[in-house]
């Protein structure tokens, strides 16, 4: 039987991540339809921990491919052992063998490197396939895995195609940094994963920091949720929060009015740039503290 918009929330909240309905039923047609599934949103809103939840919740392995520029098959799909390769012609030179029957044995599949998505259709069991980033790979290779993704398998000119033993499922994560072709975007299901609101934020921490109080919990919430309105250059997301909280929590902090001083320095949790830190003096601080009241 399916999974069950419910039923995927409930099992994504037993491994510690707090998805919506519209996620959760975002991740619940990429599973029926088979269909890859384009997540986009700004930096730091949760879009990886998606496809880690759905490996934890599911028990599936979770294989990564992280993009970036100038990314290649070599590195995305496969490639030849050549020290291997070399090896064993080595070992072969004073065989009486002719030289097909060595270029057939030194491409063998036991020679083949697999990489990640090569790695993804050749599992007996359905991975998670995580596509992070693709908006920082090229535009070529973002042709090329549509390729991939549309049949689900690969041509080794040594060796033919070798075809999907499973389906992946298959998350796509972008930031926004350029524009992804209207092929991709087709192929794709889409959703927007936006900053969380507060009460959705509250019960992340809650989830991932059990013993933090409830109190401490929405002041902090409400605090880095009035930072994000702030004119900053990187804004903080949701790893950031859970480790100030952390971090807040550790010093034994009550509240946040209790501390300026201590508060300020724990400020390196958020702010990750000289120039946010330094617009994030201790009048603006305070301003902000006390609206978490």
């Amino acid at each position: 039987m399916e999974t069950t918009r419910d039923q995927l929330m409930r099992r994504f909240a037993e491994v510690g991540y707090v998805a919506d309905p519209a996620l959760a039923m975002a991740v619940t047609l990429m599973r029926q339809l088979k269909r890859p599934l384009l997540l986009e949103g700004d930096a730091g809103v949760g879009k990886t921990e998606v496809a880690k939840a759905l490996a934890a919740a599911e028990e599936a392995e979770l294989i990564r491919l992280q993009c970036y520029e100038g990314l290649d098959a070599a590195a995305t799909v496969y490639e030849w052992n050549y020290q291997r390769q070399l090896l064993a012609i080595k070992v072969w030179e004073g065989e009486a063998v002719s030289a097909e029957e060595k270029e057939r044995h030194i491409f063998d599949e036991s020679f083949l490197l697999r990489r990640p998505l090569l790695q993804a259709i050749s599992r007996p069991e359905p991975p998670v396939l995580l596509i992070d980033e693709i908006d920082r790979a090229d535009e070529e290779f973002e042709a090329y895995l549509l390729e991939v993704l549309s049949d689900f398998q690969v041509t080794v000119p040594e060796l033919g195609t070798i075809r999907a033993t499973t389906i992946p499922w298959v998350v796509l994560t972008s930031n926004g940094t350029r524009e992804l072709s209207d092929a991709l975007r087709r192929r794709c299901l889409y959703h927007w994963v936006d900053y969380p609101d507060e009460d959705k934020e509250v019960r992340i921490l809650e989830a991932r920091l059990p013993g933090i109080e409830a109190h401490l919990a929405h002041q902090i919430v409400r605090f880095v949720q009035a930072v994000r309105r702030e004119d900053l250059r990187k804004t903080p997301g949701i790893a950031e929060t859970l480790d100030w909280a952390a971090a807040l929590s550790g010093l034994g902090l009550k509240d946040l009015r209790d501390e300026p001083e201590r508060l300020q320095e724990t400020l390196i949790c958020l702010l990750k740039t000289h120039e946010d830190r330094a617009a994030m003096r201790t009048e603006a601080v305070q301003r902000l503290v006390g609206r978490t009241a």
